[in-house]
């Protein structure tokens, strides 16, 4: 059987005369971390909208564990098990902690979140809910309003919604935005034990975080795949220096 999870092949995405993406094809494999770098406007918040479900190809296709979702809603992506972090909070910033966890057990059932609040008293619901909570260190905060929460702890919220969906792969959107020093560290150690539960696809823009976390690092420039590799040769890669790393490396 294939270690593939994730795959996109040959995806294109243009807008008018701009080719935000040209032909990409990118794979994540069990128990690993793809980070994908690149300058601003690159194309990976396309690509990541065309793997999740927000945008469609105009040519190419993703497929998840062998199977193609490339014709499926983003809602559709998620039940499958494609997990998802934003690069700004898509929480609920008035509801609690629990309430938010247990939003993604409901979408993780393919039910109506029209009475979401009467899912709170759903056995199954809220024990799926409270062990992803558990799993990200926020089971003491499950009353605690959103809002309340530190930039860290939102962000670990939003890893444990995703985890109620049980994914087979993440899709994350520069989880260490807003952080600082420290608390990137913390998301770096947690990231890392992370991935024993489901490959992550990793979009960052800390390099430090980048380089400590990723098996596989692509590189993104104006739309196109220059480079794949390990941190090292990536590091070593005369072209990805003088496109993007610069000093950095």
């Amino acid at each position: 059987m294939s270690d593939v999870v994730l795959e996109t092949r040959g995806l294109v995405k243009r807008f008018g005369a701009l080719t935000a993406t040209d032909d990409v094809s990118i794979d994540l494999r069990t128990g690993e971390i793809h980070a994908v770098i690149g300058p601003n406007g690159a194309g990976k918040s396309t690509l990541i909208q065309q793997i999740c479900g927000g945008l469609v190809p105009d040519v190419g296709q993703v497929f998840l564990q062998g199977r193609d979702v490339s014709g499926l809603s983003t809602a559709a992506r998620a039940q499958a098990g494609l997990g998802r972090t934003f690069q700004i909070s898509a929480l609920c910033m008035e509801d609690g902690v629990l309430e938010n966890a247990v939003l993604g057990a409901i979408g993780a059932q393919g039910a109506s979140w029209r009475c979401w609040r009467g899912a709170l008293r759903t056995e199954g619901l809220v024990a799926r809910a409270e062990a992803a909570l558990a799993r990200v260190g926020l089971a003491d905060q499950r009353e605690v309003r959103c809002a309340n929460l530190s930039h860290g702890q939102r962000r670990q919220l939003e890893v444990a919604v995703a985890l109620t969906l049980e994914p087979k792969a993440f899709v994350m959107d520069e989880p260490m935005a807003g952080l600082g020093a420290e608390g990137s560290k913390e998301m770096t150690a947690f990231l890392d034990g992370l991935r024993s539960e489901a490959p992550i696809l990793l979009v960052e823009h800390d390099m430090d975080a980048v380089f400590a976390l990723a098996d596989r690092i692509s590189v993104l420039v104006y739309g196109k795949i220059i480079a794949t590799g390990t941190a090292d040769e990536i590091r070593a890669s005369a072209a990805v220096r003088d496109a993007y790393l610069g000093e950095e490396a």
